[in-house]
C-alpha cells in the first residue's frame, strides 16, 4: 500500500477552507482506498505554516499514478494552484 500525504499553505488573503474545498473534488477519483482532506489543527507549533493536509492510500504505485493522470486531478490542480503558496508531498510504502 502507498500512503500519499500532501501539505498546503494558503496564499495570504485566501481562506484555508477554500483550499480544502477545492481539494475535496479529488475524492471523486476512484483509485484510492482511503481519501481525506483536513484543515491543520496547528497543535504542533512547528507546523504553523501548513494550512491543509491531504491524506490518501492507494493499493500500489499504479493506482497512485492513475489518480494523478485522472482529468479531475488536472482540473483540481488548475483550480487550487492559484490559491496555495507551499505544497509539500510525500509518498511511501506502508510497512504495516
Amino acid at each position: 500500500m502507498i500512503r500519499h500525504i500532501v501539505f498546503f499553505s494558503a496564499k495570504r488573503g485566501v481562506e484555508a477552507l477554500a483550499v480544502r474545498d477545492g481539494l475535496m473534488t479529488l475524492a471523486a477519483i476512484p483509485t484510492s482506498t482511503h481519501f481525506e482532506v483536513a484543515i491543520n489543527t496547528k497543535v504542533d507549533p512547528w507546523s504553523g505554516e501548513i494550512d491543509v493536509v491531504v491524506y490518501a492510500e492507494f493499493p500500489d504505485e499504479a493506482a497512485l499514478a492513475a489518480f494523478k493522470a485522472h482529468p479531475i486531478y488536472a482540473e483540481t490542480t488548475a483550480r487550487v494552484r492559484p490559491m496555495r503558496e507551499l505544497r509539500y508531498s510525500a509518498d511511501f510504502e506502508a510497512v504495516a
